[in-house]
């Protein structure tokens, strides 16, 4: 069994190789549940989401997130009633969070509720997110603190990042399964996700960190940085406001208590020698998930490396 920890449109792009490398029903999948919000009374798990619309092929392709070709007649209406629409939610992918909503306001838990989403959409890998207790993560800027959403979405990550909290999280326990999966793994991926908002929050509960520097499997990442630049998303001013190395160096040393392996990109191939400095094992290869194709080989290449 491999267990991958994932936030986002760049780690639910790695899963979608990785199912067509292994059995799906071999992975299992954390997921960051610090972005969840609610929006018009529904409670939103954008990163689950991807990963379950990713993974059923059902995503929007360009944007990376929702649902390919849905519509937003409902978020329009909500509009004209005066409610606030700044986080676009289709008229699809409303059923999903009303699905959720209505499975959390019976007494499920949020793994049960999001397992029925998961098998919803024929998703076949396990679905776990990283605790069924609440944990946000909170942006300071020179505005104050805001919801990671406000940051985001509403303010287009223009502000800078003075400091990131996980509200919630020293309290949060782990899932049921989590830390069973990353005992059990014969292997663990870091997906290329943002360290810092995506894989940070899952890293801090309580627990799971001291589960990955324990097992016996190897652990493995894959850099979201390249070149010193996100593909997509804030990551690298984060890192940088934050006082990170923002390049696949800083990812490792980030990573270092737990790390065997990095998979780094080979215009980062300069950074091998350090990474390999701090005692974790450099893989350079394409990690660019520009197509199917891509997507497969980047996967091979990550478990080779932890097999």
């Amino acid at each position: 069994m491999i267990a991958v920890l994932a936030g986002g449109v760049g780690a639910a792009k790695f899963l979608r190789g990785l199912i067509s490398v292994i059995d799906p029903s071999s992975i299992t999948v954390i997921g960051n549940t610090a972005d969840d919000e609610e929006f018009l009374g529904l409670h939103v798990s954008p990163d689950l989401d991807t990963v379950v619309y990713t993974l059923a092929d059902a995503v929007d392709p360009e944007a990376g997130w929702g649902i390919a070709n849905d519509t937003y007649t409902a978020l329009e209406q909500a509009a004209q009633l005066g409610q606030e629409t700044w986080f676009k939610l289709g008229d699809k992918d409303l059923a999903t969070h009303l699905l959720r909503t209505k499975l959390l306001r019976s007494g499920n838990t949020l793994s049960q509720a999001t397992q029925a989403v998961a098998d919803a959409f024929g998703v076949t890998c396990r679905l776990l997110p990283m605790s069924d207790d609440r944990v946000r993560t909170i942006v300071t800027t020179d505005d104050g603190d805001i919801s990671f959403q406000e940051y985001f979405v509403r303010r287009r990550q223009e502000d800078e990042v003075k400091a990131l909290k996980f509200e919630g999280a020293e309290q949060a326990q782990p899932a049921p399964g989590v830390l069973d999966a990353i005992k059990r793994a014969s292997g663990v991926i870091i997906a290329p996700s943002n360290p810092l908002v995506s894989i940070g929050p899952i890293l801090a509960v309580p627990g799971i960190r001291e589960a990955l520097v324990d097992t016996d499997a190897k652990v493995a990442a894959v850099s979201p940085i390249i070149g010193g630049r996100a593909l997509k998303g804030p990551a690298a001013g984060m890192l940088e406001s934050l006082g990170h190395e923002s390049s696949a160096a800083g990812v490792a040393k980030l990573y270092e208590d737990m790390l065997d392996v990095l998979v780094l990109d080979e215009e980062d191939r300069v950074l091998a020698p350090d990474v390999e400095a701090l005692g974790i094992t450099p893989i350079v290869t394409n990690t660019i998930m520009r197509d199917a194709a891509r997507r497969r080989a980047l996967a091979e290449a990550t478990l080779e490396s932890i097999s």
